[in-house]
C-alpha cells in the first residue's frame, strides 16, 4: 500500500541560494505537496528570494504570509526575523519569539511545529548549512513516524547541518542534491521503498 504524505518541509542556511534553485528548479509546476522552507537570512532581508526562485522555477514559490492556506504545487519560504509555524487544519502562522539554534526563522521550529500536524505524512529535509539548526526538528519528525532526509555531506557547500542531522537521528536517505527532487517524486507518488538509508543513500 501506497504511503501517503501531506507536506515537505526543507531547512537550509549557508550555501541555501544555489541549493534551492537547483532542488525547486527540478520540481514541477503540478508537484502535489506544499514545500515549507526555512532558509537562513537576516532580519533585514527583503522577499527577493523568494521572487527569485519564482521566477526560476516551474513550481509557484512564494513568500509565506500570516494566516496563508497551505496548498500543494507551492513553496512558502519563512519571511525574515520571524519563525514559520504550521497550524492545525493546514494554516500558517509566525512568531517573533527569541531565537532558536541561533536563528530566527529557526529550522527546528518549523520542523516541530510540522510534525506535530501532519505526524508520519510529512518529509523533512536538511541540506547545506554551517550550524546545527534542523537536526533536532528532523529527530522530531521521525519521532512521529516522517521521513528523514539529508544532504550528502560530502556533497554540501557548508557541511555542518546535514553531519548534524545525520548524527541527531537514524536518516532515511543521505544523498547528492541533483537525485533529492527525483527522490521527493517518488515519495509524494508512492512509489519510493521507505527503510533506513534507502534508495540513493550512501
Amino acid at each position: 500500500m501506497a504511503r501517503l504524505f501531506k507536506a515537505v518541509v526543507v531547512g537550509v542556511s549557508t550555501g541555501g541560494v544555489l541549493a534551492l534553485q537547483k532542488l525547486l528548479g527540478q520540481l514541477p509546476a503540478d508537484f502535489h505537496l506544499p514545500i515549507l522552507i526555512v532558509q537562513h537570512i537576516g532580519p533585514d532581508a527583503g522577499s527577493g528570494l523568494a521572487k527569485l526562485l519564482d521566477e526560476r522555477c516551474a513550481l509557484r514559490v512564494k513568500e509565506a504570509d500570516e494566516q496563508d492556506e497551505i496548498l500543494p504545487g507551492t513553496a512558502y519560504l519563512a519571511p525574515p526575523n520571524y519563525h514559520l509555524l504550521v497550524e492545525r487544519g493546514g494554516f500558517l502562522s509566525f512568531s517573533a519569539d527569541p531565537y532558536v539554534s541561533f536563528a530566527r526563522p529557526s529550522v527546528d521550529v518549523l520542523f516541530e511545529s510540522a510534525a506535530e500536524v501532519f505526524g508520519p505524512e510529512l518529509i523533512g529535509v536538511v541540506l547545506t548549512g554551517a550550524n546545527f539548526d534542523g537536526s533536532r526538528g528532523l529527530m522530531t519528525i521521525k519521532q512521529k513516524g516522517g521521513v528523514a532526509i539529508v544532504q550528502d555531506p560530502e556533497d554540501a557547500e557548508a557541511r555542518q547541518m546535514p553531519q548534524a542531522a545525520m548524527a541527531a537521528t537514524d536518516v532515511d536517505y543521505v544523498l547528492a542534491l541533483d537525485g533529492m527532487a527525483a527522490l521527493l517524486l517518488k515519495l509524494a507518488s508512492g512509489r519510493a521503498a521507505i527503510s533506513h538509508k534507502g534508495t540513493g543513500a550512501r
